[in-house]
């Protein structure tokens, strides 16, 4: 989803504007070493406020009190989507979590007398369970997918089986490097993954086998000029945008014909929940999704239903068909 173009606050020289306030607590957040993409969602979420504030007449965040907060956060919850649909209780966390580590940092370093966010009480998240998940049969139908006969193919193939080995995200592919793949273990090293952090997953003998084929014969007529190591190249030697991923991965999923829709997280969901059922501990799980709580990762043992599904059929009275005594 392509967020709007927000514009840019008003008074970016007054020393107490939400503008110089919201530039300390971006440098304060990179010198903590925090990645570009939180601090693009955090600029985002506390811009959003900063404007609905300056509408109301409130240009300082010296002058926000905890009712101002409370009135956002009633906004937020009535607030309608184009189509008509309210903001979920996940998109308004995430829009008033940045606002709270905003207003804590300006307290802390004495920008302003008291914190007026310090107990807003956040909406409490759906446990929603992902929305499709592929069987193993459907899963090779869409690896099938790409003209391995064609660099691009190839490239994408190799694209597909990392994505169903590892359950990376899309963010974590785009930004592999060359040297992440370790062939001697036969692991992926994760670098400044989700909550900037590092760690290493298992490839798999099949996915290494395709990324081989791919490095050795479609990338080097990727590279364009200087190569700057990234794993997975476009057509013009450049580094694969995370858009542009997603595309060409919904593309094949849709070629297959499988009644399933979405792009990379489906790959994701799919390989977390076969290992799943196929016995693995859900410990295991949790580090190769790097989650950070297990509770996170319990949503899987909620999908995982083929086991219950054959102690139900064998189990429960009521589970096949066939005539009951007395009927």
């Amino acid at each position: 989803m392509v967020r709007p173009k927000l514009p840019d606050l008003p008074n970016p020289n007054d020393p107490e504007g939400f503008a110089a306030h919201l530039n300390r607590f971006l440098n304060n957040l990179a010198m903590r070493g925090y990645s570009p993409h939180t601090l693009r969602d955090r600029t985002h979420a506390i811009k959003r406020f900063a404007l609905w504030a300056i509408e109301r007449g409130i240009d300082k965040p010296k002058d926000i009190t905890r009712p101002i907060i409370e009135r956002y956060q009633r906004h937020l919850f009535y607030h309608r989507k184009k189509d008509g649909t309210p903001l979920s209780f996940r998109t308004q966390g995430a829009r008033l979590v940045p606002v709270r580590a905003f207003f804590k940092y300006l307290a802390r370093e004495n920008w302003i007398l008291y914190n007026p966010a310090a107990e807003i009480e956040l909406p409490r998240p759906e446990r929603r369970l992902p929305k499709a998940v592929m069987t193993a049969e459907e899963a090779e139908a869409v690896l099938a997918q790409p003209d391995i006969e064609s660099v691009v193919g190839l490239r994408d193939r190799a694209i597909l089986e990392v994505l169903y080995a590892t359950a990376i995200r899309r963010l974590e592919l785009v930004n592999l490097k060359v040297w992440d793949v370790d062939r001697a273990r036969g692991v992926l090293s994760v670098r400044q993954g989700k909550g900037a952090k590092d760690r290493i997953v298992p490839m798999g003998e099949r996915s290494m086998a395709w990324l081989d084929q791919y490095h050795d014969k479609a990338r080097p007529g990727l590279v364009s000029g200087q190569d700057e190591g990234w794993l997975f190249l476009t057509l013009k030697g450049t580094q694969m945008g995370a858009k542009r991923l997603s595309e060409r991965v919904r593309g094949h999923i849709e070629r297959s014909g499988i009644p399933k829709t979405g792009s990379c997280h489906l790959f994701r969901h799919t390989a977390a929940t076969q290992m799943l059922e196929n016995g693995a501990d859900i410990r295991f799980i949790q580090a190769l999704l790097g989650h950070e709580s297990l509770e996170t990762t319990t949503i899987y043992t909620q999908v995982s239903i083929s086991k219950l599904t054959e102690i139900h059929a064998a189990t429960h009275p009521g589970a096949r068909l066939g005539k009951r005594k007395g009927g």
